[in-house]
């Protein structure tokens, strides 16, 4: 079965306009941000036309109704992230996510001396926390690095850095390479050394299914923006034992 392509796009209000001169949009940059579909859109202006309160801050009908939908988003997205509402943790996208994990759980469960495995792949929201840390608290970074004749990371120098590593940091598909990592194999070699998984997500969520407590990890970091959903929005899923362990951060 082929894919209807005028169809997907008339899904997309923004494909319609013209660019460059008049010459159709052919937008080619999702992974940087997606497009929005009209039912995206439609039910963002519904909810501003008809439902507009802070969730759980009051008790009449729009409060009610906002609220409402809100915890339905998450059991939704819990559910399609194979996890339970407990563990999904709304924030505003990856970034905010990784540095939950940063400042919430490992300022308070890491000290000097403990390392933090990193790799060549990471988008820099999740190495600049790690180097933040790393001056507050004294931790080491260990970088792996890729084997550029495969453009894959290096499984060999990966293995040799988990010795004495308390977090391990991976992105699961690289939004340069396009490279999907061993994430079964990462977190099944670093839990054997004692270390906590944290996957970002962002680019695979929107090209496979998620499954939370299938895949092992302590925590992965999704982005909405990434999967055709609205800007700002995003979650962290997290093990009950990591959530119980993470102190306020916000």
């Amino acid at each position: 079965m082929s894919l209807d392509i005028e169809s997907i796009r008339a899904d997309f209000p923004i494909l319609s306009r013209k660019v460059a001169g008049g010459k159709d949009l052919v937008y080619l940059d999702n992974a940087a941000t997606t497009q929005k579909p009209q039912v995206v859109i439609d039910a963002m202006t519904r909810y501003y036309e008809q439902s507009n309160a802070n969730v759980h801050r009051a008790v009449h009908t729009l409060a009610a109704e906002a609220t409402e939908q809100y915890e339905a988003a998450r059991d939704t997205l819990a559910s399609w992230f194979g996890t339970t509402r407990d563990n999904l943790i709304f924030t505003s996208g990856t970034t905010e996510a990784i540095n939950l994990v940063a400042w919430g759980w490992a300022r308070s469960n890491l000290g000097a001396g403990d390392a933090v495995v990193i790799t060549e792949m990471e988008h820099h929201a999740d190495i600049v926390p790690w180097q933040l840390l790393a001056e507050e608290k004294g931790i080491e970074i260990r970088v792996v690095p890729i084997d550029t004749e495969q453009d894959t990371l290096d499984m060999e120098i990966f293995s040799a850095s988990l010795s004495g590593a308390k977090l391990v940091c991976v992105v699961h598909t690289s939004n340069v390479l396009g490279v999907a990592n061993p994430v079964a194999d990462i977190i099944s070699q670093s839990h054997e050394a004692g270390a906590k998984v944290l996957i970002d997500a962002a680019q695979a969520a929107p090209h496979e299914r998620i499954d939370f407590e299938g895949m092992g990890a302590d925590f992965v970091a999704i982005s909405g923006h990434k999967m055709c959903g609205p800007t700002g929005i995003g979650c962290l899923l997290a093990t009950t034992g990591c959530i119980e362990e993470m102190e306020p951060f916000m």
